[in-house]
């Protein structure tokens, strides 16, 4: 274990880097790796209680705290609590997974990956809260992390002193065939409603496609957009501001330039984080194989007309068509036959006594409301607040986090 401290404004900012076994119960599995985690203290705050900070993904980095304006919540976070940034294994300074380990054989990475799930990422959370002697602590889960705190609450319970969920309240018990059916439902209304506020904009996109299914949209990396891979901007639809970013696409003249950098950095599942793309499917895998469910349950409307975008699913054909991904091929084919255990227990999560508040979206297209809701009903002490001010990317709003942590205490909601 080491430990490096910095000083920037008035943060003090403690790096620890713990070795920890890649498989967590398993003595005869030798294989080690690296969890980076940043506990970031205000001046005047050294004895407030820790906050853990688990990103979404699954396959990113933590949010970056370099500069004190981002992210935006973590001013609010630093008044009640020392906010612990933590790279999830596979990311960021955490040992990351990248091009370089296809090295290797493909059945030999696509096992490794197996060992990057949130129920590793929680023993690894364990092992960082004794390295900061905390008896125990709270957790603040976006959207994935959200999932992994609902583990966390199957596993070990007694950790979590309040448990906070923004966008991140997944299903339990159910196949991800169910999520993807439901999410598919919300990304088709948040296109129609796009649509009716810039009606002109329908045309545009299908005039879009037209050219990507005739090969005629080349993005700077060489990709050859697909028809499916343009229908993914529909995740856009999803954050605060991503209709904005939809709309200046749709605006420009797609021969230009402009508009085929600004596609290519606006289209998800890139390169730079393969693990997004690559084991995605896996986070809503509670004991299941899932054989490209985004892919299969693509409803029978969807294939009939093309405007209707798509959200957070993936595709199987991206792993031949996306030069980024075309490395990772037969990972993600391996994977999609791999039989994952189970994440969460009912039981558990009921008896947990966890308390905490949970910020649930109406209009969520990346985590439904109506699981999201049923779920909860596991947890009577976390206190739901339900909004359709914000989507999926609400946290960043700066306002959410002050509200939950008055509903999680009991106070006077602001």
């Amino acid at each position: 274990m080491t430990v490096t401290t910095r000083r920037m404004l008035d943060l003090t900012v403690h790096e620890h880097t713990l070795t920890v076994p890649l498989v967590w119960g398993d003595d005869a599995d030798a294989r080690t790796i690296d969890i980076f985690a940043a506990a970031v203290v205000r001046e005047g705050g050294e004895d407030l209680p820790y906050l853990v900070f688990l990103q979404g993904g699954p396959g990113s980095e933590t949010a970056s705290f370099h500069d004190p304006t981002s992210p935006s919540w973590l001013d609010a976070a630093l008044e009640h609590y020392r906010v612990v940034m933590l790279d999830q294994r596979g990311t960021g300074r955490s040992t990351p997974v990248g091009d370089d380990d296809l090295q290797r054989p493909a059945a030999s990475v696509a096992e490794y990956i197996t060992h990057l799930r949130a129920d590793s990422i929680v023993r690894d959370c364990e092992a960082v809260r004794e390295e900061l002697g905390a008896e125990t602590w709270s957790v603040l889960g976006q959207s994935f992390g959200g999932f992994t705190t609902l583990t966390y609450l199957s596993t070990a319970p007694s950790s979590i002193e309040h448990a906070y969920f923004t966008g991140g309240v997944s299903a339990v018990g159910r196949h991800p065939d169910d999520a993807y059916a439901l999410t598919y439902d919300k990304v088709k209304d948040a296109s129609l409603a796009y649509y009716r506020r810039f009606p002109e904009h329908r045309d545009a996109f299908r005039r879009l496609a037209e050219r990507a299914d005739a090969g005629a949209i080349t993005l700077p990396s060489g990709e050859v957009v697909s028809v499916s891979r343009l229908r993914s901007l529909g995740m856009l639809l999803g954050a605060n501001e991503g209709w904005q970013t939809l709309w200046s696409l749709l605006e420009r003249d797609s021969a230009t330039n402009a508009f085929r950098y600004d596609l290519e950095a606006a289209l998800p599942f890139s390169g730079r984080n393969p693990l997004y793309y690559v084991f995605h499917e896996s986070c809503y895998a509670d004991g299941v194989v899932t054989n490209w469910s985004a892919e299969r349950t693509l409803p029978q409307e969807f294939r009939g007309d093309v405007t209707l975008l798509t959200g957070e699913h993936v595709r199987r054909e991206w792993a031949d068509t996306v030069p980024a991904l075309q490395p990772w091929r037969e990972v993600v084919d391996i994977l999609a036959a791999h039989e994952w255990p189970r994440l969460y227990d009912e039981a558990t999560l009921l008896e947990s006594e966890a308390r905490g508040a949970a910020a649930v979206y109406a209009n969520d297209i990346y985590v439904p409301m109506e699981y999201s809701l049923q779920t909860l009903t596991l947890l009577p002490g976390v206190t739901p607040f339900i909004s359709s001010e914000n989507e999926h990317n609400g946290l960043r709003s700066g306002t959410v986090l002050p509200r939950l942590i008055d509903l999680a205490h009991g106070r006077r909601v602001r």
